[in-house]
């Protein structure tokens, strides 16, 4: 071996002592045959003698173990794979993991061993368990807020009917703004799926035959996705009592999509009784067209031909996850 060999070979061990990532080399048995010096302190090997040879699928348990095999098999077959799971260090200690494996492959172009390179993540899995119960007891707290305003609101809205209606809508409002908030914990209050949200909303009004939905994945800050699911509720609502959903040949198209960098949100009715625009503009209608507008930093409005409503937001893509 040259002198430059040598250095060369020094260096890629010095690399991967420095590493923390484990890096592995499996054999196509799935049997381990060497770990990097980085690997061991990392994985708290102090002998790798005693483990290497064994079934490197049986470090991991539960459905790490499945993922394992399989990682194995799609190696052998010449494909790269990855999984994340829980295994223990040979000190016992748990650990969370990010496990990529890539075939190696020989000089007649298949594979004759399986690189596997682990990257602990213990730390960010605890963080996300943190911030989740945290979310959790947020909704906890939501949800005895919202029973504590309405009840505040069934004993201070007394009247006839009219004031009935007020304060049916009124609750029914802040049940929305709860729902909303229970599909941001499910997201750890980060974010919320427009199609989930669109569903969600569209619950209790009319059979899922009455709808069609369409779109790409997009998803929504906290902020947009309370101010959209108000506004969902609020022509749901409408479409029931006034609209496509008053009558089963009713029918509502919901589509959205991205073009040129712009937002573009559609609902559109169908099959229900001839419409009139309104005389005036109740809350409902001026928060949809103002607010929504604002919160998009877009256009918003109704437009009320004889054969349907329909309702159009536009807005940059950037104001979607906008805080």
């Amino acid at each position: 071996m040259t002198s430059q060999e040598l250095r060369d070979a020094r260096f890629m061990r010095s690399l991967l002592a420095a590493s923390d990532d484990c890096i592995k080399v499996i054999d196509l048995d799935g049997k381990l045959s060497f770990m990097s010096e980085g690997g061991k302190r990392v994985m708290e090997v102090s002998d790798f003698n005693a483990i290497k040879g064994c079934p490197w699928p049986d470090f991991w348990a539960d459905q790490g173990n499945v993922d394992a095999k399989f990682a194995i098999e799609e190696a052998r077959a010449g494909r790269s794979y990855r999984f994340q799971g829980a295994a223990n260090t040979a000190a016992g200690n748990p650990r969370f993991w990010d496990v990529h494996i890539t075939p190696i492959i020989g000089p007649d172009g298949k594979p004759e061993a399986i690189l596997s390179v682990s990257r602990d993540i213990t730390s960010l899995k605890e963080a996300e368990q943190r911030q989740r119960l945290l979310a959790l007891e947020l909704q906890h707290r939501m949800k005895n807020t919202v029973a504590m305003i309405q009840a505040i609101a069934n004993q201070t809205i007394r009247g006839g009917p009219e004031v009935d209606a007020v304060k049916e809508t009124f609750v029914a409002r802040l049940n929305t703004m709860a729902s909303a908030q229970d599909i941001l914990t499910q997201t750890v209050w980060a974010k919320a799926s427009l199609a989930f949200l669109v569903e969600e909303a569209l619950k209790g009004h009319g059979s899922p035959t009455s709808f069609r939905i369409d779109g790409p994945l997009v998803e929504l800050s906290s902020r947009t996705a309370l101010a959209m699911a108000l506004a969902l509720h609020e022509l749901a609502t409408n479409a029931t009592k006034y609209g496509a959903l008053s009558r089963d040949t009713g029918r509502i198209d919901i589509s959205w999509s991205i073009e040129g960098g712009e937002f573009i949100f559609e609902w559109r009715e169908s099959g229900g009784p001839v419409v009139e625009a309104p005389t005036r503009r109740g809350f409902g209608s001026r928060m949809i067209e103002r607010a929504l507008a604002g919160y998009f930093n877009g256009t918003a409005g109704m437009t009320y031909a004889p054969t349907g409503a329909m309702f159009s937001l536009r807005g940059p893509v950037e104001a979607l996850t906008a805080d």
